[in-house]
């Protein structure tokens, strides 16, 4: 019947205690505890929508602080807080919640649904959170694959995993401004797909009405509290 493609983080799995304290820990490192972004203080950054990387939003938020830290020293600090230092991950990766089950998935199988990931996330972390829901081989395009949300490069290239024929609609369900700006893009380059932007609110957000405001004037055409509230064909009509 269609296609729904889902961003991971905020959509998959919980990360204001894993890639979003990494970030407010790394700048306190890198500022010497003098300056620890608010959860609101990250949102704003990422509303404008060209900082779905979370090193290089961690590096804008130390650049607008003052302090002028190389990337590859941000992502170093950045990782081993949230990966580990070793192979096998012991970081705050491993505090994160699951925010729907692989039976929501099967679900989408069983009404004539294709469905797969495109995510900015490192592909080991978000392999990673897949194998826990139990969908390790899913459809997966990461960090690795594609240039960086909102370019929908990576978008258009899990269309390659089913035969589209023209007219099909395709879902993409993300938790950002860069998410819906993704959409945008995909429909101007692929425009005889269906495209339908979807908002999934990421459970640290408190300020629903402004956050929902925010993706809706990005090209949101519903705004859900979690996942498992899609029903695709519902966004059809």
């Amino acid at each position: 019947m269609g296609i729904c493609i889902c961003d991971i983080d905020g959509v998959i799995r919980d990360v204001r205690h894993s890639y979003r304290r990494a970030i407010q820990r790394t700048v306190a490192h890198f500022t010497q505890e003098q300056y620890e972004p608010t959860l609101t203080d990250i949102d704003r950054l990422k509303s404008e929508g060209i900082w779905n990387n979370d090193w290089s939003a961690t590096q804008e938020l130390l650049r607008r602080w003052g302090a002028d830290v190389p990337l590859p020293a941000v992502t170093e600090h950045f990782q081993s807080l949230y990966w580990g230092e070793t192979e096998q991950p012991t970081g705050l990766i491993t505090q994160e919640e699951l925010l729907v089950t692989a039976d929501y998935f099967h679900q989408l199988t069983q009404r004539g649904w294709g469905w797969g990931f495109f995510s900015g996330a490192p592909r080991r972390e978000a392999r990673y959170a897949l194998a826990r829901l139990g969908l390790a081989t899913a459809p997966l395009v990461a960090m690795e694959d594609a240039p960086a949300k909102p370019d929908p490069t990576g978008l258009l290239a899990m269309l390659d995993n089913w035969s589209c024929p023209q007219g099909t609609p395709v879902i993409y369900a993300g938790d950002t401004v860069a998410d819906m700006l993704t959409v945008q893009a995909a429909r101007q380059a692929q425009p005889a797909y269906r495209w339908i932007a979807v908002g999934i609110l990421p459970p640290h957000v408190e300020a629903v009405d402004d956050y929902t405001k925010t993706l809706q004037k990005h090209g949101a055409e519903v705004v859900l509290a979690r996942l498992r509230h899609l029903v695709p064909e519902s966004v059809l009509l």
